[in-house]
């Protein structure tokens, strides 16, 4: 079993044009994963000078290529409790903010060529208690009752079993407007669309230090290789695990970096696997702690879930890897003692709020906080901050939205396994 990503592990890496360091840029973008590569396509097709600064050595090999390949309309939280919070029409346009960023994603892979087996066959969240059905129903007629989503659909238990191969669910709620994609074969096809327009990719430069000039936008970043001196920067960097996240104090106060986890199976065969999940959907279960799951296009089947309330690592991931094998046996126990084939865990940019937060402060731009619904969003923000870095400030869906420090929280996360406890709790008692 490779501890290993089945999207970076899958696909040809991209191999950015060997050139020098810029010394002077339009625009500076930390970070190559989906907001920084999408956003260096939109900048470079406005004519930007733009530069796009990765610490690793792959683009997208972080969240945006550790995910579970999901590309998911509708919020993180449930619509009805976001909209007791900030009210019907900003709830309204936050759920629409999600539609908008999967068609985003489709019209990238459609305009641009990519060949990622894109497909829109929508999202199923499904109840594994009798109660949680009735929870669904009403978050469903809400849904209607607002005009937010009237193709949402309410599937009994037969609806579901007819699909979904497994006796554990009690229905479900079907998103049709989601969809899925291979995030390895995006991120090549993305990075070289940026390329191609004319957007410079630097890997292995790390990002060291930013220093402002004046009170405007300009900033120097010093990187391993030497400075870069742009007028505007964009922080794409989420939760990096290369510094990033931890080189940006204001960020990193105000993001959690959870770990949550994925296992791939051994190839089914088209036969067996479209008989476990004949509609191809993405599937995602009701709870805090919940289990999402999808077919890939070779007919593996990709598991994955917040198994441990840890930070990413060889030895959690193992661990991590044991636990979703149990929760893979439990959820489709007809697979047997079926071999995995990959394992891996990711880091999750959570917010206190579980929303995303994009903006601008101290001159710098940056998108990010995506708490898990990031590959639709991600790549959505990137197209959205260029256009307010060239001056649309309306563009951002996010914006104005306060975003205090995360109490407690100055550097490693200690408290993730009290929260994880708290989850369990809650889980156990609905």
């Amino acid at each position: 079993m490779k501890l290993d990503s089945y999207w970076t592990d899958s696909a040809p890496a991209f191999r950015p044009a060997a050139r020098e360091l810029p010394a002077q840029v339009d625009v500076a973008v930390v970070g190559a994963g989906f907001t920084g590569l999408s956003a260096g396509l939109a900048l470079a097709r406005q004519g930007a000078k733009v530069v796009v600064l990765e610490a690793g050595e792959r683009v997208a090999a972080e969240a945006s290529g550790r995910n579970g390949g999901h590309v998911n309309n509708g919020l993180a939280m449930d619509y009805a409790d976001v909209a007791a919070k900030v009210g019907v029409a900003q709830a309204r346009a936050w759920y629409h903010a999600y539609d908008d960023a999967v068609d985003t994603v489709a019209r990238i892979v459609k305009n641009e060529a990519i060949a990622c087996d894109f497909m829109r066959h929508g999202k199923l969240k499904m109840a594994t208690r009798p109660q949680q059905m009735a929870a669904l129903q009403r978050s469903a007629q809400r849904l209607r009752d607002d005009g937010v989503d009237s193709d949402v659909e309410v599937l009994d238990a037969a609806r579901v079993a007819s699909e979904v191969q497994s006796e554990r669910f009690h229905g479900g709620l079907l998103y049709k407007r989601s969809a899925q994609m291979h995030m390895g074969h995006f991120a090549t096809g993305l990075a070289g669309a940026a390329e191609r327009a004319g957007a410079q990719i630097h890997t292995l430069t790390a990002v060291q230090r930013l220093s402002r000039i004046g009170k405007g936008h300009a900033h120097t970043l010093q990187t391993a290789r030497g400075p870069v001196t742009a007028k505007q920067v964009l922080l794409a960097t989420g939760a990096s695990r290369h510094g990033g996240y931890g080189s940006f104090g204001w960020l990193r106060r105000r993001i959690v970096p959870i770990g949550s986890f994925i296992v791939v199976t051994e190839p089914l065969g088209e036969a067996r696997a479209r008989a476990m999940l004949a509609e191809r959907r993405t599937y995602t279960t009701v709870a805090n702690i919940h289990h999402y799951f999808r077919l890939t296009a070779d007919y593996r089947l990709v598991f994955g879930g917040r198994a441990r309330f840890a930070i990413s690592s060889p030895q959690s991931d193992a661990a991590s890897g044991e636990i979703l094998r149990a929760g893979l046996a439990e959820t489709f126990p007809q697979l047997g003692k079926v071999r995995l084939d990959y394992c891996w865990g990711g880091l999750v940019d959570m917010t206190q709020d579980r929303l995303p937060h994009a903006g601008e402060r101290d001159g710098l731009y940056f998108a990010t906080g995506y708490s898990g619904h990031g590959t639709q969003m991600s790549v959505h923000m990137g197209e959205r901050m260029a256009e307010v870095m060239a001056g649309n400030t309306a563009a951002n869906p996010w914006q104005g939205r306060s975003w205090p420090a995360i109490p407690g929280h100055f550097g490693a996360p200690w408290f993730l396994p009290a929260v994880g406890m708290y989850y369990r709790l809650k889980d156990k008692l609905a």
